[in-house]
């Protein structure tokens, strides 16, 4: 007897997004499926090639309201790389990034491959929600 097979990807973005309250329209599902078919991160001007490519009719204004809605319901996480850029990374478990500031590449670090100390002392009555970190690098000369 064959097990039986997982529902398809358009199915799973659909679920997924219901889920979090958000209505599956024809464009947030396109864009769902552009986004959680793997792990990734992406600007949103990346996401509109890849989403127009599949599906064209989605507007740039779709997208980054999309993009906005999703992080908010927390699909994704937003990543400031700086005052300029903002990526969106569809991991949403805790973890910080290295950035490579010439490629252009960001990649997850885990969680406990880095210390940060000092946070304890901020405040007693202020409890930490998170620390998003970005380290910087580039190639060595």
């Amino acid at each position: 007897m064959n097990a039986p097979s997982a529902p398809p990807l358009r199915q799973l973005v659909v679920d997924k997004l219901t889920e979090r309250g958000i209505t599956p329209t024809r464009q947030r599902v396109e864009i769902g499926l552009c986004l959680f078919d793997a792990p990734k991160h992406v600007t949103a001007d990346q996401l509109l090639e890849q989403v127009n490519r599949r599906a064209s009719g989605v507007s740039k204004a779709t997208v980054y309201n999309t993009l906005g809605l999703f992080a908010e319901k927390g699909l994704l996480r937003e990543v400031v790389i700086d005052a300029n850029k903002l990526v969106y990374d569809t991991n949403t478990t805790r973890h910080h990034h290295v950035y490579d500031v010439e490629t252009g590449e960001l990649r997850d670090l885990p969680p406990d491959a880095l210390r940060i100390e000092g946070l304890a002392e901020l405040a007693d009555e202020l409890d930490v929600e998170s620390v998003d970190l970005v380290v910087r690098v580039r190639a060595s000369r």
